[in-house]
C-alpha cells in the first residue's frame, strides 16, 4: 500500500488532458512519417531507380535518425528542460518534411528522412517525461500508453492520405512526404505556452519557478514542499548502466526492440508484404489501413487492461499470442485473402499490450534527473534493431520469401516473451518516485517481477 500524495493522487484535470493531447502530437507525426514512406515507395522506387537495398535504406533512414535523436533529445531535455525543446523538435520535422518535395535523388531523400527521424526521436523523451511528471499515478499508465494510440492514428492517416495522393500523378509521392508539415504546424501551435515540469525545476534549484507552475496547475494550496523526495545518489548517466538501473535499461531495450522490429517492418513495407501475400495494388494499401485500425483498437484495449491486468502479465501475453498469429502466417502464406487479413488483424490487436508499455515502463523506472536520458537511450537502442529489420525486409522477401520473413518475425516475438517472463517489472499502483527508486541496500530488494 503506497502513501497518499498531493500530486500523485490529484484528480485528473483539464490541464492533464490537454497536456496528454498535445504530447501525443509527436507520436502522431512519428506514425505518419514512418508509414507514408511505404505508400510513397510505390512511385519513388521506379522514378529514382532504387534497388531493393536502397529501398530498405530509405525505409530505415527515419529509424536511424530516431536512434541519433533519442540520445540527443534525452540528454538535452534533462539538461535544459522539457518545455524548451517541446516545440523546437517539431519545427525541424516541418521544415524537413517540406524539403522532401524537392528531393531528386536517393541520397538527398535519405538525408532529409534521417533528419526527420532525429527530430522524432528527440520528441520521445521530451514529451513523455513532461507528461509522466505531471500525471497522477492512477492515470499515468493509461495516458502514457495513449501516446502509442496516436502513433497508430498517424499511421492510419498516412495510409489514407497516401492512397488519395497516389492517384494525383507521378509527383504524388512528393506531396505525400511533404504533407507531414500540416499536422506538424497544428501541433506546434497547440504546444505553445506549456509549462515546465515542476519536478525538473525543483531538481535544478529553480524553486520559485517550480512553485509558480505548481500553483498554476494544481492550485494555490500546493507548494514545492509537496513534491516527493527522490533518491539523489547514483542517478547520473553512468548509474543507468550499472546497479539496478543497468538491469532496467537492459530489459527495456530488449523488450522495446522485440516489440517494434516486426511492427516497423510491416509499416514501412505494408503494401509490399501484403502484395507478397496475394493482396496487391489498392487492396494492399487499403489492407494496410485496416490493419492500422486494428493496431489502434489493440492499443485502446490494452489501455483498459494495463491497470486491471498489470504491466507484467500484459506484456508477456501480448508477445506470446501476437507471435502465434505471425507463426500461422509463416505456415500458411498462400491462405485465402480473408484468412491473411484475419491473422494480420489478430497480430495488430494483440501486440497493443507491448506497444503502450514502450512509453510506460521507461518513464516509470527512472528518476527525474535522468528520466529523459533513459527514455532517449532506450528508444535509441531499440531503433538499432528496428532499422536493421526494416532495411532487411525487402532483402528478406526477395531471398527468403514471405514465409521465411514471417518466421523471423515470430522468432523476435518469442525472444520478447522469454525476456519479459524473466525480467518484466510490475509498477502498477506505485507513485512515480516509488517506481523509479532503486532498492535500498539495507532492505530486501523488490524483484523485477514483484506484483503491485
Amino acid at each position: 500500500m503506497t502513501a497518499a500524495h498531493v500530486l500523485d493522487d490529484a484528480p485528473l484535470s483539464k490541464f492533464h488532458k490537454k497536456l496528454a493531447l498535445y504530447s501525443s502530437g509527436g507520436p502522431f507525426l512519428d506514425g505518419y512519417v514512418l508509414s507514408i514512406i511505404g505508400v510513397a515507395m510505390v512511385q519513388i522506387a521506379p522514378q529514382l531507380n532504387l534497388n531493393s537495398s536502397m529501398q530498405g535504406l530509405i525505409g530505415a533512414s527515419a529509424l536511424i535518425g530516431i536512434f541519433l535523436g533519442g540520445f540527443a533529445g534525452g540528454y538535452l531535455t534533462d539538461k535544459f528542460g522539457r518545455q524548451v525543446l517541446y516545440t523546437v523538435d517539431l519545427i525541424a520535422i516541418i521544415v524537413c518534411s517540406i524539403a522532401q518535395f524537392w528531393a531528386d535523388d536517393a541520397i538527398w531523400l535519405f538525408v532529409l528522412r534521417l533528419l526527420i527521424g532525429m527530430a522524432v526521436g528527440a520528441d520521445y523523451p521530451i514529451a513523455t517525461s513532461l507528461l509522466a511528471e505531471f500525471t497522477p499515478r492512477r492515470h499515468r499508465g493509461p495516458l502514457l500508453g495513449a501516446l502509442v494510440v496516436m502513433w497508430f492514428v498517424g499511421a492510419a492517416a498516412a495510409y489514407v492520405v497516401g492512397q488519395l495522393l497516389l492517384n494525383t500523378g507521378p509527383d504524388g509521392w512528393r506531396w505525400m512526404l511533404a504533407s507531414a508539415a500540416i499536422p506538424g504546424i497544428i501541433i506546434v501551435l497547440l504546444r505553445l505556452g506549456t509549462p515546465e515540469s515542476p519536478r525538473w525545476l525543483a531538481k535544478k534549484g529553480r524553486t520559485d519557478e517550480a512553485q509558480a507552475v505548481l500553483r498554476q496547475v494544481f492550485g494555490p494550496g500546493v507548494t514545492v514542499s509537496d513534491l516527493p523526495d527522490e533518491e539523489r545518489e547514483n542517478v547520473d548517466l553512468k548509474a543507468i548502466l550499472r546497479s539496478g538501473y543497468g538491469g532496467r535499461m537492459l530489459y527495456i531495450t530488449v523488450f522495446w526492440t522485440c516489440s517494434i522490429v516486426p511492427l516497423f517492418a510491416i509499416y514501412a513495407f505494408g503494401p509490399t508484404i501484403l502484395g507478397a501475400l496475394n493482396l496487391s495494388g489498392g487492396l494492399a494499401n487499403i489492407g494496410s489501413a485496416l490493419i492500422t485500425v486494428m493496431f489502434l483498437l489493440g492499443c485502446a484495449a490494452a489501455l483498459l487492461l494495463v491497470n486491471r491486468m498489470g504491466r507484467r502479465p500484459l506484456v508477456i501475453h501480448s508477445f506470446i499470442w501476437s507471435g502465434m498469429a505471425l507463426l500461422l502466417l509463416a505456415f500458411f502464406p498462400d491462405a485465402p485473402a480473408s484468412v491473411i487479413m484475419l491473422l494480420f488483424a489478430a497480430y495488430a490487436v494483440i501486440i497493443g499490450g507491448t506497444q503502450i508499455l514502450q512509453w510506460i515502463y521507461p518513464n516509470e523506472l527512472f528518476p527525474t534527473e535522468v528520466r529523459g536520458t533513459a527514455v532517449g537511450i532506450a528508444s535509441s537502442l531499440s531503433r538499432i534493431g528496428a532499422a536493421v529489420g526494416t532495411y532487411l525486409v525487402p532483402v528478406s522477401l526477395a531471398g527468403w520469401g514471405i514465409s521465411g520473413t514471417m518466421f523471423a518475425a515470430t522468432a523476435i516475438s518469442l525472444v520478447g516473451a522469454i525476456v519479459s517472463a524473466f525480467w518484466a517489472p510490475e509498477t502498477r499502483g506505485l507513485a512515480l518516485h516509488e517506481s523509479a527508486a532503486l532498492p535500498s541496500p539495507t532492505t530486501p530488494p523488490r524483484p523485477l517481477d514483484a506484483s503491485a
